[in-house]
């Protein structure tokens, strides 16, 4: 259980912060200034998580819920709401759309879960809410790509076989290479966004999640790039004054070196 005398603490150390002869800085802050704040925190967060850090995890999330308690002051301080009200509301919002926990409905597996949160949450809403209102526009596009998938998925909007999902990337691929060839940059950009909208879909179909995904292949990237810049450094050369076909022969070496390690790993494990 959470130790509520530990949570009060850090709201008192916030609001002394926060009060006259508190810290400047802290004083000058308000919900819009901390939002950039609250959204790398929330992505510090995440980065820990994937690497499986558990001290840096605990950290993240100890500065995500800072940043949190320093936006519920704010608003306290205005007279809005404070933190207890943000506690009371989502300890509610989680009992009522959790009946199969707290009430009589049966969910069986995490599929009926969803669908059955998903009309609590509809039936929430005012009448005329459109059923994907509710999905932030503040989202990082893959996330909110997959998300709206994932929603609309949840109502029967959703490929039945995952190569028909297969079959409109390749079809979004051909579109693309016809708008290429046409050079309509307008044309190309909208090409390009829905092969990226249906490369996510067969991400999410997969079980996938596509943030994470470009994420890992984003990072194995970097590493590969720093490799090559290294030995590029041991042989006296510096980045930009080597042709291609160099670069990619040390490239092509440094995947092949990648793959024999995974082999040999893979061929210790199952000695």
């Amino acid at each position: 259980m959470a130790d509520s005398s530990a949570f009060q603490n850090l709201c008192d150390i916030v609001a002394r912060l926060r009060a006259p002869g508190g810290c400047p800085w802290d004083r000058e802050q308000t919900n819009e200034s901390l939002l950039p704040a609250l959204i790398e925190e929330a992505y510090e967060v995440a980065e820990a998580a994937r690497a499986k850090d558990d001290p840096h995890f605990r950290e993240e999330l100890g500065d995500l819920l800072l940043v949190v308690v320093m936006h519920a002051e704010i608003a306290r301080e205005s007279g809005r709401f404070d933190v207890d009200a943000i506690i009371r509301h989502v300890s509610d919002k989680l009992v009522r759309r959790h009946p199969h926990v707290f009430g009589t409905s049966d969910a069986r597996d995490s599929g009926a879960v969803l669908k059955q949160w998903e009309a609590i949450k509809r039936a929430e809403k005012k009448a005329d809410s459109h059923y994907l209102a509710s999905l932030p526009k503040a989202l990082p596009a893959l996330v909110r790509a997959q998300k709206a998938q994932s929603k609309a998925a949840r109502v029967n909007f959703d490929w039945t076989d995952v190569r028909d999902v297969v079959a409109k990337v390749e079809e979004e691929l051909r579109e693309t290479k016809e708008a290429i060839a046409s050079k309509d940059i307008a044309r190309i950009e909208d090409e390009i966004g829905d092969m990226l909208f249906a490369v996510v879909n067969l991400a999410r179909k997969c079980k996938i999640d596509a943030e994470s995904a470009l994420q890992r292949s984003t990072n194995k990237f970097v590493a590969r790039f720093n490799q090559l810049e290294d030995e590029l450094r041991r042989r006296g050369k510096r980045l930009g004054d080597i042709e291609l076909a160099e670069m990619d022969a040390i490239w092509d070496r440094i995947k092949n070196d990648e793959a024999r390690m995974t082999n040999a790993q893979g061929m210790t494990k199952h000695e």
